[in-house]
């Protein structure tokens, strides 16, 4: 794994539909819209957050991660609304040892059901093979969330089984996860 590809720069990834970048203050109200809203994370370890402050210090937060090489946290934009923050993917658990990660995505409720997680997931999976050279990629989805689920299975991810009640989600307690994952040598 090519540790410094990911954090030597933030790293802004390209498609032809989307552009991965970084987050900054100036994203405040779109980074609020999708962490104020429940029904974004009914199915995720996250509690939602209903105060601007809350969330604009949350954004220095993503900075710290980043710089402590814990975390990476890109907006998502499209090409038609570049200024738009529409959604947020992160790489997280850098396990160096066994060359491996694993990546998380959320959107805005407005943006739903237009095929931005699974483009804006085929961009971040893109270029953890082929600039950073990850072997392994993995998600954590809660077995409800059957939307997570067919994004990853769309970008080739297949799923390996259930952690049963393996998990402690804030605002969830104790969850069953199932663990989806590709490897370098299935990537098409």
């Amino acid at each position: 794994m090519d540790m410094n590809v990911v954090f030597d720069e933030f790293p802004i990834i390209k498609s032809d539909r989307l552009t991965l970048k970084k987050i900054d203050a100036s994203h405040l109200e779109d980074v609020f819209e999708i962490y104020s809203n429940d029904k974004v994370f009914e199915y995720c370890g996250i509690i939602p957050k209903h105060k601007k402050e809350t969330v604009k210090s949350m954004i220095g937060h993503f900075d710290r991660d980043y710089n402590k090489k814990s975390r990476v946290k890109w907006g998502i934009f499209t090409h038609t609304e570049s200024d738009k923050l529409v959604g947020i993917i992160e790489a997280f658990d850098f396990n160096q040892k066994v060359n491996m990660v694993t990546i998380g995505c959320f959107l805005a409720e407005s943006h739903w059901g237009k095929g931005i997680a699974t483009h804006a997931v085929k961009a971040l999976v893109g270029f953890l093979f082929d600039e950073a050279h990850v072997n392994r990629i993995q998600a954590e989805v809660m077995p409800a969330n059957e939307i997570s689920k067919k994004v990853l299975i769309t970008n080739g991810f297949v799923k390996e089984g259930t952690l049963r009640q393996a998990t402690l989600w804030s605002g969830k307690g104790i969850v069953d996860l199932e663990i989806y994952s590709i490897l370098k040598n299935e990537y098409k």
